[in-house]
């Protein structure tokens, strides 16, 4: 069954190369059907391959599968291989498993778009993509996968390129994810003169006889790789402008694709990482700063979907919290967890705006909970499962990362605890915002995204947000989306039983990585007493946060002094770049287009150019066409040569 492995990438690259030819004909809604079909038969071969997998014993549970020899050049050896492990098929399981569902979920809510064939289109291939990321054996295959995710994300963010921000938003994250892949190439290099190779297996081998200098390059070269396509300081802005593509793209991109592939990166590299404590610190470091910086900005957004984002980035700051203290299996745990409900709050939010007809201010929201009552009821779910209250799945794995993060250091802890604490507030927030409070849709026009920073600023009051037509009465999809949400909020709750605490028996994923990790990991040191203790605390802190944002948001909904403007525009980091980078960027080139260019380059040429021809006016002039004009000066050659003659022979 192991060997089926080629079966997991193949079926959704056949599903895109069949729409790619026919879709136009199979049209709405065969093509998401198909697609779908493409994608659930992946996820199939899937389990298949892990069922194979875990039927082997634990020191077999590896093995490469060739399909061709692709890049034989010199002493460059590079197959067409997929490795076959538990960490490839951890993350091809969640990749499959949340796509497919996210997959038959857009069947209904992209249905009236004129592009639904090509979307699908495009969903197949990400999926394809992402799935050769994980599943190969050497770097550049890998690489292949990781820029297949990127020129996909930057076809489905801009997806409605006719809107100016939607254009802008991808080209935003095709800019961005640039910088970072510009560090996994210099990684590349680096690694091939250091080992002669490119397969994981050929580097991890060669690792101890590497200098400490040419560790730590190669690990926060391809950390430079994870911080453009995981959306971590500095390089986060574009996954916030990501928002500007449809609804599914955006759950797809948090969820399941995308912006785990730096994660999962990080996680592959154990081996280099773990000899390198300066790489360690710095990946620690950022992720904790991302994760907090990303948090509060959360805590002042008004767009429904861009809240989702910021945390997003902060929970992606978590998982490198987790992989900076060695606790990669910690890091995959809540990788998958956050599948779960960041794909459920992000369908649950498509689910509201479908109802209110694209709208995604949350000040123009409110009492949805009565009319969509599945939409709300899983919503909620996923608040708690992301606040972190237990039972919830990310109760379980945010624990997990919080204790290895207090090993590594109380300082790293504590920015961690708070930003549990502010992510269980801001999602509170916005799940009141949206499900509670006074019918503030009622009259509002759908589609207008407000531009005001408040609804008193624009004069209006709480039972209305603004004036214009009426919206349909708001209601639950239709069952192609309602039925991922149910599963999702299932998953969002039960997930965590991968890896419960409570018996050496029970954490499965743990016994499951541990094959790939082994001693990589950090050697856990604390007393049973005080992981205890420190899973109450964050307990504590997330109900904590559930309760503040019920006591702050249910009495009154429009609160602009708790939403400053430096988070709501996100600190202003991207203004920041805006000024220091974008406009004197934008600048320099048109002084070089219509100055320098113009000026000097131009210049040049042209004045080269009216040299020559003002040379050839002159010398035109000789040419008479005169026969006598001619002879004379023949005449006058002969003379000249004589005199110099005569010259000559006197002297």
């Amino acid at each position: 069954m192991v060997h089926a492995a080629y079966l997991i990438p193949l079926l959704p690259l056949v599903g895109f190369a069949v729409l790619l030819v026919g879709g136009r004909r199979l049209g709405n809604p065969l093509a998401g059907w198909l697609a779908t079909a493409a994608v659930g038969a992946s996820f199939v071969a899937t389990v298949v391959t892990f069922a194979g997998l875990a039927s082997l014993g634990s020191h077999h549970r590896a093995f490469t599968q060739v399909l061709f020899a692709w890049i034989p050049v010199g002493g460059l050896r590079i197959n067409a291989a997929f490795l076959v492990d538990p960490l490839s098929m951890t993350m091809a399981l969640f990749v499959t498993g949340v796509s497919t569902l996210i997959h038959l979920y857009s069947i209904g809510y992209m249905e009236h778009d004129e592009k639904f064939p090509s979307f699908f289109v495009y969903l197949n291939l990400f999926v394809f993509s992402m799935l050769v990321l994980v599943l190969a054996d050497n770097f550049v295959l890998s690489f292949l996968g990781w820029e297949g995710v990127g020129a996909c994300s930057y076809w489905l963010i801009a997806f409605w390129f006719d809107r100016d921000m939607a254009a802008s938003a991808g080209k935003k994250a095709f800019v961005f994810n640039r910088i970072g892949d510009f560090g996994f190439l210099i990684a590349m290099f680096v690694i091939f003169t250091a080992t002669h190779t490119l397969t994981y297996s050929g580097v991890f081998a060669a690792v101890g006889h590497l200098s400490g200098t040419t560790l730590t390059a190669i690990a926060l070269l391809l950390f430079l790789g994870a911080v453009g396509k995981s959306a971590q300081i500095p390089l986060f802005p574009w996954l916030l402008d990501a928002m500007e593509g449809p609804t599914p793209v955006s759950a797809l991109i948090h969820a399941a694709t995308m912006v785990t592939a730096g994660v999962y990166l990080m996680a592959r590299i154990s081996p280099i990482l773990s000899l390198s404590s300066s790489a360690l610190l710095v990946v620690a470091c950022v992720g904790a700063a991302t994760a907090f910086l990303a948090a509060t900005a959360a805590c002042a957004q008004t767009d429904i979907k861009r809240v989702l984002a910021y945390s997003t980035v902060s929970q992606l700051g978590y998982m490198f919290l987790a992989v900076g203290a060695r606790a990669y299996v910690a890091a995959i745990f809540l990788m998958v967890t956050h599948a779960f409900y960041k794909a459920l709050l992000f369908l649950g939010a498509g689910s509201v705006m479908h109802g209110l007809h694209d709208e995604q201010d949350l000040r123009r929201m409110g009492n949805l909970r009565k009319l969509m009552p599945v939409t709300a009821l899983t919503f909620i779910v996923g608040w708690l499962a992301i606040a972190g209250v237990p039972p919830f799945a990310g109760f379980w794995s945010k624990s997990d990362v919080l204790l290895n993060a207090y090993a590594l250091s109380p300082g790293l802890w504590a920015v961690g605890a708070v930003t549990a604490a502010l992510t269980a507030y801001y999602m509170g927030r916005e799940t009141v915002l949206a499900f509670y409070g006074p019918d503030r849709w009622r009259g509002v026009a759908g589609g207008a995204r407000a531009t005001v920073p408040s609804a008193q600023a624009a004069g209006v009051g709480a039972a209305s947000a603004g004036a214009g037509a009426s919206l349909a009465e708001p209601h639950d999809p239709r069952w192609v989306m309602r039925a991922p949400l149910v599963v999702l909020a299932a998953l969002s709750f039960l997930g965590g039983l991968i890896n419960l605490p409570f018996h050496p028996t029970l954490p499965f994923l743990s016994h499951w990585l541990d094959p790939v990790f082994g001693s990589s990991l950090r050697v856990e040191s604390q007393s049973a007493t005080f992981k205890v203790g420190l899973g109450i605390l964050d307990a504590v802190l997330a109900v904590v946060g559930v309760g503040l944002a019920l006591r702050v948001w249910l009495p009154q909904w429009d609160r602009p002094r708790l939403e400053p403007r430096f988070l709501l525009r996100g600190w202003r980091i991207d203004d920041l770049y805006d000024s220091l980078i974008a406009r004197p960027g934008t600048a320099l080139a048109a002084f070089s287009a219509y100055v320098f260019d113009r000026r000097v380059i131009d210049g040049a040429v042209n004045g080269t150019a009216t040299l020559v021809r003002s040379g050839a006016d002159r010398l035109r002039q000789v040419q008479t066409g005169f026969v006598r004009n001619y002879a004379l000066g023949v005449a006058a050659g002969v003379v000249g040569l004589l005199a110099w003659v005569v010259t000559r022979s006197t002297s």
